[in-house]
């Protein structure tokens, strides 16, 4: 095993997989043949099988749990079974490799001093916890649940911080776009009424209210589109910052900076919209009189 190579090695049920919805690339998942008394198999990650036998086929290789195998037959497990890597702890961290094994072929007992059960119900989980509870104590009555939660309840804790800081960056990206928006309106139209005497001239000698709202509008694409270039250049240096709250987005998303890019444009052209209108309402005669 390479030095620091972390690596979960979870003691699992022939149905977890099944249970935890975790798809199975390649192989077989755990059954009931596999006893105590059966020949050592574990289940690998994607991860695992690419470290250790990368642009092979990690099925039938053999592989020990022990830090200092013996050589003999028991220390070593035959890989049956490939599954996608998960996330352990939260939807943030990096997934971890994985080894899984069986259970009832572990060894030392103090990987099996704390377990934990999945239940996979079509009812609501709230309702199955007395039902669960109640067989736990038929099969142990001096074994204590420590705590019954669905699943949903357990990601929900664990994004509820990404969340929170997610959703106040957005409220602050809204607040900059209304500002920026405000702002470029309010640029267009102090240029509009700065070009009032030309758009009055514009228009005596024949120019057309179609005209004139396409010249206000393609100074609006010029300003946004100097602006999208320079907030994309700063944006691929900022993102990184925030890659910690990102979740299957990358900080360099395509899908993402041309969606926020093709919004902008379209505040721009709204915030133009109105002075352009205002432009073409300009009577000639009132507009070469002013100063």
């Amino acid at each position: 095993m390479p030095p620091g190579y972390m690596l979960d090695k979870p003691a699992v049920s022939p149905e977890y997989f099944r249970v935890m919805g975790m798809p199975l690339l390649s192989g077989r998942a755990f059954s009931g043949q596999d006893s105590s008394t059966a020949p050592g198999v574990v289940i690998v990650s994607q991860s695992v099988a690419r470290t250790f036998w990368p642009g092979g086929d990690a099925l039938g290789q053999r592989i020990t749990l022990e830090d200092h195998p013996k050589p003999e037959h028991e220390d070593w497990r035959t890989i049956i079974g490939v599954v996608d890597d998960v996330r352990q702890q939260s939807l943030t961290e990096k997934a971890h490799p994985a080894i899984y094994q069986p259970y009832t072929q572990v060894k030392k007992a103090e990987f099996l001093s704390g377990m934990t059960f999945a239940v996979r119900t079509a009812a609501q989980p709230a309702s199955m916890a007395t039902a669960m509870r109640g067989v736990l104590r038929e099969v142990d009555r001096n074994q204590p649940v420590q705590s019954i939660a669905a699943m949903t309840d357990l990601v929900a804790k664990t994004t509820a911080e990404p969340q929170f800081q997610t959703r106040l960056i957005a409220i602050f990206a809204m607040l900059a776009l209304l500002l920026a928006a405000i702002g470029m309106y309010g640029v267009l139209a102090c240029a509009v009424a700065e070009r009032t005497r030309e758009i009055g001239i514009r228009m005596a000698l024949g120019a057309e209210k179609n005209d004139i709202t396409r010249m206000i509008l393609r100074r609006s694409l010029l300003l946004v589109s100097a602006g999208v270039a320079l907030g994309v250049a700063g944006a691929l240096a900022v993102t990184r910052v925030l890659a910690k709250l990102l979740f299957e987005v990358k900080p360099s998303d395509p899908a993402t900076f041309l969606g926020v890019a093709a919004l902008l444009v379209a505040v721009a052209l709204l915030a133009g919209l109105l002075p352009a209108r205002r432009a073409t309402r300009v009577d000639p005669l009132i507009a070469l009189r002013w100063e």
